[in-house]
């Protein structure tokens, strides 16, 4: 049985975490054909803050077998803002009935460079449940 848990992002620049306010942030989810879906797209708020996206996640049970299905879903995260970097966040889990925070830091672009030409792709290893 399927359940449903969101998501939801912070975007900010340096260690000292100064929001940035609209960046496009987009959510979405690998298709066994490994093509894309996407869920949503937000943009972020004074605070940095996107609103949460609504996410279909396994039952938690899933995960209760050795060697069973994973009981989280992946998301893949893009966030984009003119004069920094295009961010790239892959396989950020997450589980049914649950709110997952995930801390997007943006590195500023040297002048004269072009956004595409520089992005920065995480991923993220899925946990030892």
């Amino acid at each position: 049985m399927a359940s449903n848990g969101t998501i939801l992002t912070r975007v900010y620049i340096s260690n000292a975490q100064i929001p940035i306010p609209g960046a496009t942030v987009a959510f979405t989810q690998k298709l066994p054909d490994g093509r894309y879906t996407l869920l949503a797209t937000r943009v972020s708020d004074e605070s940095g803050k996107t609103a949460p996206v609504e996410v279909q996640t396994p039952d938690m049970s899933a995960g209760l077998e050795p060697g069973g299905a994973v009981p989280f879903a992946s998301v893949d995260i893009w966030v984009e803002e003119p004069g920094f970097e295009m961010l790239r966040i892959e396989d950020v889990q997450v589980f049914p009935d649950r709110a997952t925070i995930q801390d997007l830091e943006l590195i500023p672009l040297p002048e004269q460079v072009s956004p595409s030409v520089r992005t920065e792709i995480v991923q993220i290893t899925p946990q030892n449940l």
